[in-house]
């Protein structure tokens, strides 16, 4: 095997996939600043009983595991939701709620790789935690909508939907017909759904809704046609709920950023509530997902009301085409060597980029350097 290869689902960032990454951040964590929300740093590794004893939804195959020397099973974090979770519960307790926190980080998760799966992965995103209803929810969508503007992505939207509408109207089924209609209506397989509602000798108008919430990927009008259908409280109170937090978004002019989507199946099963996935017509995979997780922070012994999203650097890049980005602006420098050092700090004090020449260059040969490195030439010292 060559050296030279890594891991699949791995990756190297060349300097200017590595320098948008930065400044991606950066740019975000102002964003989350500006709205309120404070950064918190979790370790890239835990115990895996605090990942999972404790935690709801984590699919143990997507797990990397490791023994430390002290016999102690360790694993990579799958998520920054879970961890931040244990945080809260075990150490925040006395901080005033609602919280608002932001991280940027990298996950490790260990999927089948394809375009837009990889192993390792990296994360902005937000936890609002300690806030309830309607207004929590509008506040970490819009959010997630800035966020989505200031990566100047074009036509992006965001898919919401609701898991308690599905949870309800599965809960009616047998264990055993909901486990298998549920993987039809996320898969949208329609031509299957309809066969296993079939075979499960789901009565007429309860496998109607089942099909009329797969295919629900539409408007507030499609939502409305839906409360009429349903008449399960729990799906139908839920599914108001959406629409509530649809009017409220449509009220800041976000109505064209925004569909109902109510086979939105999230990756973890800790989503308790509005769930959202957001798309980019050049790539066929979410590029932020977020939603409720009411339930989480109790399995730590501190039960409050919870909700977030993340964005997916990667797929964010991949959807800017970023191999594209062009060099930053700055200076080559060549001149006699104790000059280029003088003249170098002097600019760098001025917050300008300067890069110095080692060997001693004809013009031609400078403008030729500066040229393919996209530098202002300064020959000689001077300007």
């Amino acid at each position: 095997m060559s050296v030279f290869r890594i891991p699949p689902g791995v990756k190297d960032l060349l300097p200017r996939q590595s320098r948008w990454k930065r400044e991606t951040e950066e740019k975000l964590a102002h964003i989350f600043s500006y709205w309120g929300y404070d950064e918190v740093v979790t370790p890239t590794f835990e115990y895996y009983q605090a990942l999972t004893t404790q935690g709801e939804g984590l699919d143990e195959d997507l797990l990397y595991k490791f023994i430390d020397r002290e016999g102690k099973i360790l694993v990579l974090r799958p998520d920054m939701t879970t961890p931040i979770a244990r945080l809260v519960s075990g150490r925040m307790t006395d901080y005033l709620q609602p919280l608002r926190l932001f991280y940027t980080a990298n996950v490790f998760r260990y999927e089948k790789t394809h375009a837009g799966r990889q192993r390792e992965f990296f994360q902005a995103g937000v936890e609002l935690i300690g806030a309830t209803g309607a207004k929590a929810d509008v506040e970490v969508l819009s959010l997630a909508i800035s966020a989505l503007e200031a990566m100047q992505l074009d036509n992006f939207r965001i898919g919401i939907g609701q898991v308690e509408v599905t949870k309800a109207l599965l809960g009616q089924l047998n264990p055993e017909a909901a486990a298998s209609v549920r993987q039809a209506m996320a898969r949208k397989d329609m031509v299957e759904l309809e066969s296993l509602l079939k075979g499960h000798n789901i009565p007429g108008r309860q496998r109607d809704v089942l099909l009329e919430v797969t295919m629900s990927q539409g408007g507030l009008k499609d939502m409305e046609r839906l409360l009429e259908l349903i008449e399960e409280e729990t799906a139908h109170n839920a599914l108001t709920e959406l629409v509530e937090v649809f009017r409220l978004l449509e009220y800041q002019g976000f109505a064209d950023k925004i569909f109902f989507d109510l086979g939105i199946f999230r990756d973890f099963d800790y989503y308790t509530g509005i769930v959202f996935e957001g798309y980019v017509p050049q790539l066929g995979f979410p590029v932020c997902g977020g939603g409720r997780y009411d339930n989480l922070l109790g399995n730590f012994g501190h039960p409050a009301a919870a909700t977030g999203f993340a964005l997916g650097l990667e797929r964010i890049m991949l959807a800017l085409n970023n191999n594209d980005t062009k060099e930053v602006a700055g200076y080559l420098l060549v001149a006699p060597y104790p000059q280029v050092l003088t003249r170098a700090r002097e600019l760098r004090a001025e917050g300008k980029r300067v890069v110095t020449a080692f060997e001693e260059l004809s013009r031609k040969e400078a403008e030729t350097m500066a040229k393919e490195k996209g530098l202002t030439l300064i020959y000689g010292g001077g300007e």
